[in-house]
């Protein structure tokens, strides 16, 4: 396993460029990712980065750390992946299938946190090949956050691998829970604070530049928008959500929540606005 350790960031300029000049990629049979693991050893968690993350995402000063802010100090990492050599497709055109993200033990403003992200394994999908990164936060050498990240590389022939199949396969009946709006600037607010400032996000003009009629939302902002309503309101110790992407939601747009709830989490959809179709499906144990 080769280890990369970084020190200092790029800035989310220099990566997004460097996604975009590994389009000239032409990979043949890729049987497995490279095993590379970059790390991040010194990450302090900054109480004004969480407050902003909070407030683009829908969380509450008593919610604490969201669970899903150790993927903001992960994602530049797998940004440098994607636009190295040893990375072999282009980063544009990646989708992203699903996010898994388990919280061990509560993480506090002030903590150090050591950043991880490694490549992970390969799943044959009918769309192309799917592939796994997985991410983790350690502090004083301790496993405190952990996140599989399942990306399609469309268009690939002959993917490798075991066949891609659904974490979630419950079928339980949802009822409507509440609704939010996502507005034609949130792919901008929602860039700032995480750096994914992918041009599909940002705006109509540059979505259609890459094939998007409009502008849509980014998937792990949906996610953490859901969580914001779902979780209890109070900091937890430790939860696991899973989540799987299925339509895009353009921007603007009204979405709804739909869920079925339990004493310690939910199964859930967000939807759009008439509650017919489904922008992803996840479930949270807390």
């Amino acid at each position: 396993m080769k280890i990369i350790e970084v020190n200092k960031l790029p800035s989310a300029i220099s990566l997004n460029l460097g996604a975009l000049r590994s389009s000239s990629k032409r990979p043949g049979v890729v049987e497995a990712l490279p095993e590379i693991t970059y790390v991040r050893p010194r990450v302090v968690v900054d109480g004004k980065q969480v407050a902003a993350y909070a407030k683009v995402c829908g969380f509450t000063k008593a919610h604490g750390v969201p669970m899903l802010y150790p993927h903001m100090e992960a994602f530049p990492l797998a940004m440098m992946l994607f636009g190295t050599k040893a990375f072999p497709w282009p980063a544009m055109g990646l989708v992203h299938l699903g996010n898994s993200a388990k919280l061990l033990k509560r993480i506090n403003v002030g903590d150090e946190l050591r950043i991880e992200m490694r490549t992970g394994e390969l799943y044959a999908h009918d769309k192309g090949q799917v592939f796994t990164l997985h991410a983790r936060a350690l502090r004083a050498g301790e496993v405190v956050w952990e996140s599989t990240w399942t990306l399609l590389r469309l268009g690939v022939r002959n993917p490798k691998g075991a066949p891609y199949t659904s974490a979630l396969v419950d079928d339980s009946p949802l009822s409507h829970q509440a609704d939010f709006y996502a507005g034609a600037g949130i792919g901008r607010a929602y860039g700032r604070v995480s750096g994914d400032i992918n041009p599909i996000h940002l705006s109509a003009i540059t979505a259609k530049f890459l094939g998007f009629r409009k502008a849509i939302a980014h998937g792990m902002w949906t996610k953490a928008r859901a969580l914001a309503t779902l979780m209890p309101r109070e900091a937890v110790a430790q939860a696991e959500v899973v989540v799987e992407f299925k339509t895009p939601l353009f921007l603007p747009a009204r979405a709804s929540l739909w869920a079925i709830r339990s004493e310690d989490g939910a199964l859930f959809e967000v939807r759009n606005a008439k509650g017919d179709k489904p922008h992803l499906r996840g479930r949270v144990t807390y």
